[in-house]
């Protein structure tokens, strides 16, 4: 079973992540992981945190020669923001250390500082901003760099584009071809691919950026050359989309999920949304006559292209703070302020490619196995030939 797990807090020493369950043999770059890291800190809107980080993968276990070795892998990245907050997050309490804490006692509405506060009896949100952060994220980006080296060893490639920012919408579809342009960019405006349509979003952003606010959006992650038959219907915790919707719902920020066109879907008949299924003899291969569903169906992929959809919500800081209550007083006052961002649906696609990447590859390696990446290829290939038999 493929498992992975984050530690380290947004302005700790370094975030960690931890990858359990690879097969040996699935080749890791480096430089790979450090562009999907580059990719997540790029876009218009985010703040003065990207200055800071130039972020790197550190892989410590489970990769010897540029291939994994069927060992946890272990990766460390390095907060360089830690110099700033040593005095302020010491692991061992010394004396006076008390008069260096940055304490949060003004709550930000829609963070988890109030509720987390409470939940952990703290007076101080501060401990509960630095794990909730979005910064956390960069080592799920790392851990889904690997997930994506070993899908595509068998073909399946994950990428993601931006669709909509505030009212600002893509109007149109975009095409497999478009997506991996937009993936090979070395400037990132809002990674959307109508040229148009970025430009509207573009002027979402900047009046949030004028009038002290912040926006949100929607992006779409799309699994090309994904085979029918991962995930089951069988059980509820075994359909396939219910674990995508969950890996992007856990995403900071993201308030909602769609598989397909489901909310498009949900406005109209039955007849006007089932993807009708159609034969080619000369290939062997049954096809849809669209993919409406999203490329799932009963918790199961069914061949087509995979589609889900992240809709993120503002972020919560805001330079213009809205009114909240303070901890120590319980007197109303104005939200606290972190530095923070203003728009990250960019960011939040490479994080959505990631969690799809990661959930994929588990469901990949659930039906196929494999203690080395030959044995699943060979599994890999030899139930392609079963579907194509079929």
């Amino acid at each position: 079973m493929l498992r992975f797990e984050t530690a380290g807090e947004s302005h700790g020493e370094c975030l960690v992540a931890t990858l359990t369950g690879l097969p040996a043999g699935v080749p890791v770059s480096l430089a790979a992981i450090d562009r999907e890291l580059w990719r997540r800190q790029q876009g218009y809107g985010r703040g003065g945190r990207m200055k800071i980080e130039t972020d790197r993968a550190h892989i410590v276990s489970g990769v010897r020669h540029s291939k994994t070795i069927g060992s946890p892998v272990a990766i460390i990245l390095e907060n360089k923001d830690w110099k700033n907050w040593t005095e302020a997050l010491p692991v061992e309490d010394t004396e006076g250390a008390e008069e260096n804490k940055k304490p949060v006692t003004r709550p930000r509405p829609g963070h988890a500082d109030l509720a987390g506060a409470i939940k952990y009896n703290f007076q101080d949100a501060r401990y509960i901003l630095e794990r909730a952060s979005a910064r956390e994220t960069t080592a799920r980006v790392a851990a889904g760099a690997i997930a994506k080296a070993f899908l595509g060893e068998l073909g399946i490639c994950v990428l993601s584009h931006v669709i909509q920012v505030g009212a600002a919408k893509l109007e149109r579809s975009a095409s497999w071809d478009e997506l991996v342009a937009l993936s090979r960019r070395d400037e990132v405006l809002l990674n959307c691919v109508d040229a148009e349509a970025e430009q509207r979003m573009k002027a979402v952003v900047d009046h949030a950026y004028r009038t002290g606010d912040t926006v949100g959006g929607v992006f779409e992650v799309v699994a090309h050359g994904v085979p029918p038959g991962l995930g089951s219907h069988i059980a509820w915790d075994t359909r396939l989309d219910g674990k995508l919707a969950q890996a992007i719902v856990s995403m900071q920020a993201v308030k909602g999920v769609e598989v397909g066109f489901a909310s498009e879907g949900s406005q109209a008949f039955g007849s006007q949304v089932q993807d009708t299924i159609h034969y080619e003899k000369t290939e062997r291969r049954f096809f849809r006559g669209a993919n409406r569903a999203g490329g799932l169906e009963g918790g199961m992929t069914n061949g087509q292209d995979v589609l889900v959809r992240g809709f993120l919500k503002p972020i919560s800081t805001l330079r213009r703070p809205l009114e909240s209550v303070d901890l120590a007083t319980r007197e109303p006052a104005l939200a606290a302020y972190e530095r923070s961002d203003v728009a990250v649906v960019p960011a939040a696609g490479v994080i959505g490619e990631a969690m799809v990447a990661l959930v994929l590859a588990g469901a990949a390696l659930e039906k196929f196995g494999g203690d080395s990446l030959a044995e699943t290829k060979r599994n890999h290939d030899a139930y392609l030939e079963q579907v194509k038999n079929f």
